[in-house]
């Protein structure tokens, strides 16, 4: 078999193609003349941003998940805890009662020894036939001997008689109290029943009165307005009547000239009202015209002789800044010639100079080939 015939290992070609994508990739941001100034990979850096965003958000998450997990392991260890103190005190109650009931001092074994009334509490040798003290070698009892058999046998069934009464009346009492409670939560049942339909009676007794109220007051609103509004159409009415009589009657109509006086003044008058002037106020006012007039010409003269010496003060200031502007613009061509001079003298020595550069210095210039050999690899 050929070397060209050999299977293609597809892991090592994606491995090529994709050095070969981030090799395209990092070519197209190092040549980038933006990014390459800038000196920062932007999509590096955003793709930064945003990681360390989602791992600020995951760890937050991370956190309210460990803080919830604590606060609800605290409540379960402060319950345990109480529950366990609860158990503890219980089992000490229990603890104290059994001590209390059946651990009394007269209960132990070596009680005989330290009782203080043990003389007063001794017995004599032998009480009955049955007496454990009677041994055998007392010779006070002897085997298969039962001398109170009848009344230790009537003195068992008096005492299971006796045991029998007491379970009997014990079981009659828990099924009355039994009873009695369940009339007692019967009879509170009822009661609460009782009181809920009294409640809701008396609810909807109260919404019924509400409801009364409000529609007698809408009523009472509606005829308070009904009323109002014939009194404001009366008024109207009467209004309308009386500013016809006042227009009819009144001073306008009837070409009153005192009313056209202003209680401002005499030389004032209300104009919807006047009805003309008379000789001496015609007279009065032309002479106040011409008067106007006269003093109008009086100023125009002024102002006239005014603009003819500021015109002259114009003139004078234009003809001056002429002078001026010809001696700047004498110096300003002055001043060009030099600086023309100048730039002749130094390009002159910039040309020597660069005639020495390139004759000199500048020798071996590099050509195109020289720099296409850069920018091929971001290495």
């Amino acid at each position: 078999m050929y070397k060209l015939d050999l299977p293609v290992d597809l892991k090592q070609a994606a491995a090529i193609e994709r050095r070969r994508n981030m090799e395209k990739q990092r070519q197209s941001r190092i040549f980038n003349a933006k990014e390459r100034i800038i000196g920062v990979d932007v999509q590096a850096l955003e793709q930064q941003r945003k990681d360390r965003e989602v791992r600020e958000e995951t760890e937050a998450a991370r956190a309210e998940a460990f803080a919830a997990d604590a606060i609800k392991n605290d409540k379960v260890v402060v319950m345990m805890e109480k529950r366990q103190e609860q158990d503890i005190r219980n089992l000490n109650m229990a603890v104290n009662d059994f001590r209390k009931n059946f651990q009394v001092p007269e209960t132990r074994r070596e009680f005989d020894l330290n009782d203080p009334d043990g003389l007063k509490k001794d017995r004599p040798a032998r009480l009955t036939d049955d007496d454990p003290r009677c041994g055998i070698s007392g010779i006070q009892k002897l085997d298969g001997e039962d001398l109170n058999f009848t009344a230790r046998k009537k003195y068992q069934q008096e005492q299971m008689r006796e045991w029998t009464k007491a379970q009997i009346k014990e079981r009659n009492a828990a099924d009355m109290n039994q009873k009695h409670a369940d009339l007692l939560y019967e009879m509170k049942a009822r009661e609460l029943d009782q009181r809920a339909c009294e409640l809701a009676t008396a609810e909807e007794e109260c919404r019924r009165q509400i409801n009364m109220a409000t529609k007698n007051f809408n009523l009472a609103q509606q005829r308070e307005k009904d009323e109002q509004e014939a009194m404001k159409r009366q008024q109207q009415l009467d209004d309308n009547y009386t500013e016809l009589s006042n227009h009819i009657y009144g001073d306008m109509l009837t070409e009153n000239p005192a009313v056209a006086q202003s209680a401002f003044g005499a030389h004032r008058v209300i104009t919807d009202r006047w009805k003309g002037m008379s000789p001496e106020q015609l007279a009065d006012v032309r002479n106040r015209q011409e008067q106007q007039r006269q003093e109008k010409e009086r100023l125009e003269m002024e102002e006239r002789l005014r603009n003819e010496e500021w015109d002259k003060q114009r003139v004078d200031a234009d003809r001056a800044a002429v002078i001026l502007e010809r001696r700047e613009e004498r110096l300003k061509k002055e001043l060009e010639r030099q600086q023309a001079q100048e730039n002749l003298r130094l390009g002159a020595e910039q040309k020597a100079h660069m005639g020495f550069m390139d004759k000199e210095v500048y020798t071996n210039e590099p050509t195109a080939q020289y720099f296409m050999q850069f920018n091929k690899s971001s290495r």
